[in-house]
């Protein structure tokens, strides 16, 4: 977390119904819990009646961003903590109270790993990104669904399902599912013109889009997903953050081989994406990918994923520069 000492170290379990909030000292390891119904003004009221500085955390879930905007200008600094590594305290009984008081333990020893949450329109941007991922999920089940009934009938896939359709047993399921086909391409056209409207209005989303493969839709999400740039100490923290790295494990002097990290599905999606558009065109992603192959006798799989990792490097650091990606042109761009 940091090296700061707070007078105050606070958890809060929050449902529903109900909020266990935990509490101890910098003076005293002794914890004190409450646990009352849920009320929003009456915790805000408890936190300003706390004299001297506050740190207060609570796990991510799909309260912490209502919860981290709201309760903000209470305290000195808020953690939002990534509950998996909390499983690790998983054992004994298990109640709101005993989780805010294992949680407010972890606090004041500085054992909580922090999910980045910020109080801006980037919000927005993720909620929208999730909404167009969910959208197109369900609209791929469905063309799937669709297909797989086609073959079972013995129909060609490739023909379109219309209301005029001759009459069989199937024909009902088939005209829903083609109904629901068109209302998704319509929202999906309503996403896509959102998307456009807001790589004109940020201009970070501008600059995202100058590089080599990357869309309108992929820039909106590594603006969203990331927010700021400065989060990451350099690209090997970025790398991981995206999973485009392996960390190893060593115990002994002895290497026990790598593991994935936790890392965003959503960005590394996107770095993949684009290098799959940039190879094969007029562009240094490609110039790239070419000198491993015929230069460096890398196989094609390599290649690629050291691809992704130029266009992560310079994407973070077009981030950071606040520029539009200039092609051969070297800048002194920290990363």
């Amino acid at each position: 977390m940091n090296d700061t000492i707070y007078d105050h170290y606070i958890a809060i379990d929050w449902a529903e119904k109900n909020m266990a909030i935990a509490r101890m000292t910098k003076k005293s390891n002794k914890i004190t819990v409450i646990d009352v119904p849920a009320d929003i003004t009456e915790l805000k009221v408890y936190l300003k009646n706390l004299k001297g500085t506050k740190v207060l955390t609570l796990e991510e879930t799909t309260t912490s961003q209502w919860l981290y905007v709201e309760l903000k200008e209470y305290v000195d600094r808020i953690v939002v903590c990534d509950p998996y590594r909390n499983k690790l305290l998983n054992e004994g009984p298990k109640n709101d109270k005993i989780d805010a008081g294992k949680l407010v333990r972890l606090l004041k020893a500085d054992l909580l790993k922090e999910v980045y949450h910020s109080n801006d329109d980037f919000i927005y941007l993720r909620r929208l990104v999730s909404g167009y991922d969910d959208l197109v999920k369900s609209g791929v089940r469905l063309k799937n669904q669709q297909s797989s009934l086609l073959k079972a009938c013995g129909r060609k896939t490739g023909k379109k399902v219309t209301e005029d359709s001759n009459t069989r047993n199937d024909d009902f399921v088939l005209k829903c599912l083609s109904r629901q086909i068109k209302a998704y391409e319509k929202e999906k056209i309503g996403y896509e013109k959102e998307f456009k409207r807001l790589a004109k209005k940020y201009p970070a989303i501008k600059h995202q889009r100058s590089l080599p493969g990357i869309g309108h839709i992929n820039a909106v999400k590594i603006i969203a997903r990331v927010a700021t740039p400065y989060r990451f100490t350099g690209k090997g923290a970025y790398w991981s953050y995206v999973g485009l790295i392996k960390h190893e494990k060593i115990s002994g002097q002895k290497s026990y081989g790598k593991r994935s990290p936790r890392y965003c599905r959503q960005l590394k999606d996107v770095y993949k994406t684009g290098v799959n558009a940039a190879i094969g065109g007029n562009n240094p992603i490609n110039d790239y990918y070419q000198y491993l192959i015929s230069e460096k006798g890398d196989p094609p799989y390599n290649a690629r994923h050291q691809a992704c990792r130029r266009l992560a490097t310079l994407s973070l650091g077009v981030f950071k520069s606040g520029k539009i990606y200039q092609p051969y042109r070297r800048e002194n761009i920290s990363t």
